[in-house]
């Protein structure tokens, strides 16, 4: 009934050679969103017609709401980077085995000289105009110089990690439009890494792919960090992209 009213002010102001003009631009339109989304059957409509009914309208409204409902799986995106993130568990080992090692250093090496008469004086570049003094060896800076060596090299991986598990090598939608299956980076080659499948509900993108420079960010519900989707990666089907994961939805 609804859609009935909407055609009357249609009809009175248009004419009926403009409401057939009209009416062959949607369906070329139709027909190009079918093909986008691999629709079987494309709506017809009647050249000439007094206006469109209520039924091309309701046809219209279903085949939107069915766009996301592929048929068979489909890889929205797609971008393979083991080859980094071999490089980057390399130097970050790197780094943890370097930390560790000066952590163990300033555990055993340092001296306390606290007993000793002649004290260690250090003074600043100023000329000495700001000097203090400093005994290395002390409990405090003996157990402040290790801790404070074995966070910094677990700070570099963790960060490692946290980059690793949360880069983004695979975006699919299965068949039906309703799940998502995030797979993100692995040091070990593609499809190794973390699989996380969610609703296709509980996902959204903060950002249009087209606004970001180098990363795409995609909230999943639940977790505290965005994935990173790497523009140079490759988004196979970039209007199902938009409609699907590349949408924002509240979350």
């Amino acid at each position: 009934m609804g859609l009935e009213l909407l055609c009357v002010p249609l009809r009175l102001y248009f004419r009926p050679s403009q409401l057939g003009f009209i009416s062959q631009k949607v369906l070329l339109t139709v027909r190009t969103s079918s093909r986008s989304v691999g629709s079987s059957r494309p709506v017809h409509l009647q050249r000439g017609a007094a206006g469109p009914s209520s039924e091309v309208f309701g046809q219209l409204a279903a085949r939107r709401c069915l766009s996301t409902a592929v048929q068979k799986d489909i890889t929205l995106f797609q971008h393979d980077r083991s080859g980094f993130f071999r490089l980057l568990a390399v130097f970050c080992g790197g780094q943890f085995l370097f930390w560790t090692y000066l952590a163990h250093f300033a555990y055993t090496g340092l001296r306390d000289t606290g007993r000793s008469s002649e004290k260690s004086r250090t003074s600043t570049a100023l000329a000495g105009i700001w000097s203090f003094e400093m005994n290395l060896g002390s409990s405090a800076w003996r157990y402040g110089f290790t801790l404070g060596c074995m966070a910094i090299g677990a700070g570099i991986c963790g960060l490692g990690v946290l980059f690793c598990r949360r880069s983004v090598n695979q975006v699919l939608l299965h068949r039906g439009g309703k799940m998502v299956t995030i797979t993100t980076q692995s040091p070990w080659g593609a499809g190794h890494g973390r699989k996380i499948a969610v609703p296709l509900s509980e996902v959204a993108c903060h950002a249009h792919r087209e606004e970001t420079t180098s990363f795409i960010p995609l909230k999943v519900r639940g977790h505290k960090f965005y994935y990173l989707l790497d523009k140079e990666g490759t988004v196979n089907n970039v209007r199902l992209f938009d409609n699907t994961v590349g949408a924002y939805r509240p979350l």
